[in-house]
């Protein structure tokens, strides 16, 4: 008679352990479920930007001569110069050493890197500090009163 009920009470426990990992796995899924839509829902989306590869900057007026004004270009930062001589130039104003915003300075006579002490002429062309190559070039064209800006060809 003891066989008899060690038998059972390991069928019983089979059973058991049986029930156990099945309602485990249940609840797992049910979990996986639930908390899948909500960690895609926190996910950030990649939100699609169209390429730009010409803009208006502004009208004539709005530059003053001698000045520099940074733009968004797209998804980068421009430079417009409006150099002391009425020429228009435009440069991609991501610092080719750390990618630092560079900025027209007025006092130097120069656009200048804050981040590392970068110095380029205003042709774009590096002339002292870390910078390895010179600002890449946009064109500028003027149609009538309108400073538009666009990419190399």
């Amino acid at each position: 008679m003891t066989d008899k009920k060690q038998t059972k009470e390991v069928e019983k426990l089979n059973r058991r352990s049986f029930l156990d990992w099945l309602l485990g796995i249940v609840g797992l899924s049910g979990l996986a479920a639930i908390m899948y839509p909500a960690v895609k829902y926190l996910e950030p989306q990649e939100i699609a930007e169209a390429a730009v590869s010409t803009m208006k900057v502004g009208l004539v007026d709005d530059f003053p001569p001698d000045s520099g004004t940074v733009f968004k270009f797209g998804r980068i930062p421009g430079l417009l110069l409006h150099t002391a001589d009425g020429k228009f130039r435009a440069f991609n104003a991501t610092c080719t050493h750390l990618g630092c915003i560079v900025q027209y300075r007025k006092d130097l006579g120069l656009i200048y890197c804050a981040c590392h002490n970068g110095r380029f002429d205003l042709n774009g062309n590096n002339i002292s500090g870390p910078p390895p190559r010179p600002l890449d070039k946009l064109d500028v064209n003027l149609k009538g009163n309108e400073v538009h800006v666009s990419l190399r060809s």
